[in-house]
């Protein structure tokens, strides 16, 4: 099949993709600590079209609304809205990742309500999380249909350098995810916030998925190789009980040779600071596939290539420039579709 006829069946695959420029996010944030009993941390921000922001959505919405609290041989206890322990590129902070968007969104959600313990283990030299989630009280839903989300993480720190330039951090997660009313779906786009869904695979009639993840980062000087695999198992009777999977690996390689600073309390890297006067140049490689075809359920195979640029101006500023070439299959039909994305960001 030629080009000109993969693009052709893109369009009637996800319809014609519009150029387009967004406020991609603009989050304003407070923390601090009050005393309560004990001493409690809180953190809460307020997001204009957040990660997980859809057509018809507020533009304005909380994103975090958390407290929490260090109890003595346990762990730290956090109550509120937050991010499950599911995935790096949920739990990472998407403005220090070397790509640009994530792709394994079908896997996880953004934020839930809930409570979770973590903590720091080996000397820091690893991390444990665990929590549960169930968004009812703020969507409105009695109790019993709203779905319960486990999830919980380990990660470890097996290499590292005394000065922190070379690491190796490994990490494995699970999460039990229950729909609303008995109902599952999984659906993402192709690194890009402004496209539409490129995998969906509608309602699922279901009682729940488990999906799990492995993840692994090694990190030499300005050389970094970042790679996650995910799974989910679909307990469906209507649907054959299908599974599904995503995966990516990224490459990246700052000229300059800085690197991602690790952070052993939370288990995952910081973003590039760059050290000299013209910042920090970094060229990021990076392959990724989605599966959600399986049994009676044709979401689309999603398979795709990027290459780009990112520029640490200064340690708040950064500007990218990526090109995605991505191929679906769907609706039996083979698309292709090619992307630039530019992006500049303020990091507070």
């Amino acid at each position: 099949m030629t080009l000109h006829h993969r693009i052709a069946a893109s369009k009637e695959q996800v319809g014609n993709q519009q150029d387009e420029f967004e406020a991609r996010s603009l989050r304003l944030m407070a923390r601090g600590h009050f005393e309560l009993f004990r001493r409690w941390n809180y953190v809460v921000s307020y997001e204009y079209k957040g990660f997980a922001n859809e057509p018809g959505d507020p533009d304005w919405a909380a994103t975090d609304f958390r407290v929490s609290t260090d109890i003595r041989h346990l762990g730290t206890l956090t109550v509120g809205k937050m991010k499950e322990p599911y995935s790096y590129e949920m739990v990472g902070d998407a403005a220090n990742l070397p790509h640009t968007e994530r792709l394994l969104s079908p896997f996880f959600v953004s934020r839930s309500e809930g409570v979770q313990l973590s903590d720091t283990i080996l000397e820091q030299r690893g991390t444990w999380a665990v929590g549960w989630y169930n968004d009812w009280l703020t969507k409105g839903d009695v109790f019993s249909d709203s779905g319960n989300d486990f999830a919980a993480r380990v990660s470890a720190l097996p290499v590292a350098s005394g000065d922190g330039a070379r690491y190796l951090h490994v990490a494995a997660s699970v999460r039990y995810y229950a729909g609303d009313n008995d109902t599952l779906r999984f659906r993402g786009q192709p690194a890009s916030h402004v496209a539409d869904n490129f995998v969906d695979t509608g309602n699922i009639a279901g009682d729940h998925a488990w999906n799990t993840g492995l993840e692994a980062l090694w990190n030499v000087d300005g050389f970094s190789l970042l790679g996650e695999y995910v799974t989910s198992s679909v307990s469906s009777r209507a649907a054959g009980d299908p599974h599904f999977d995503g995966r990516y690996v990224t490459a990246a390689y700052v000229l300059s040779g800085e690197h991602r600073p690790y952070d052993r309390k939370v288990g995952f890297a910081r973003r590039v600071m760059p050290q000299g006067r013209w910042g920090a140049w970094e060229l990021m490689a990076r392959y990724g596939r989605v599966d959600l075809d399986d049994q009676s359920v044709r979401g689309g195979v999603m398979d795709g290539w990027w290459a780009g640029v990112n520029w640490w101006a200064t340690r708040r500023w950064k500007a990218s420039i990526t090109y995605g070439d991505i191929d679906l299959e769907r609706l039996g039909l083979q698309g292709n579709t090619r992307t630039l994305l530019t992006r500049l960001q303020w990091i507070y």
